[in-house]
């Protein structure tokens, strides 16, 4: 049963539906990559601040950059039954709008387990990033539209939204 979804479909639960590790050591070692968004909708002068370098608590990019970088190393540590990964390459990209920065993360490997949660969980942590640096300015803003949109390698293949 190595592998193979419990009867009901979920892999990380045995045919009694008690939680388990999936085993990854039989799988095939691929490249693998995984690309996240997110969305932090903010007021307008807020997006402007942040793109002006001008947020009392400094670069907010930069340091979101970072989270999001060392969220996705951490990963293992934050959701129960992830396995822990080598990852090659961590990328955080951001896209200013009028009232929003759109995220990107794309996180890579060569492995057994591939890197979506990974790549969720850098867009994750560099939007909570944005939002504590920018808190006392705008208490409004909201995270939205976390979303897997591509994954490669493995088993299952390639997928994109």
């Amino acid at each position: 049963m190595v592998n193979e979804p419990a009867e009901h479909g979920f892999t990380h639960l045995d045919e009694h539906g008690a939680a388990r590790m999936v085993d990854v050591t039989p799988k095939e070692w691929t490249k693998r990559v995984g690309v996240a968004r997110a969305r932090v909708s903010m007021s307008a002068a807020t997006a402007t601040a942040i793109q002006q370098g001008v947020v009392g608590k400094g670069d907010v990019l930069a340091v979101a950059r970072i989270a999001g970088i060392q969220g996705a190393k951490r990963t293992s540590d934050l959701i129960p039954l992830c396995h822990p990964i080598m990852i090659g390459s961590a990328e955080v990209n951001f896209d200013i709008g009028e009232s929003w920065i759109d995220i990107e993360a794309t996180v890579e490997t060569v492995g057994p387990t591939g890197v979506e949660m990974e790549a969720l969980t850098a867009c994750s942590v560099a939007a909570l990033t944005i939002y504590d640096m920018c808190k006392a300015r705008d208490r409004g803003m909201t995270v939205e539209s976390l979303g897997l949109w591509q994954k490669s390698g493995g088993r299952s293949g390639d997928w994109q939204r």
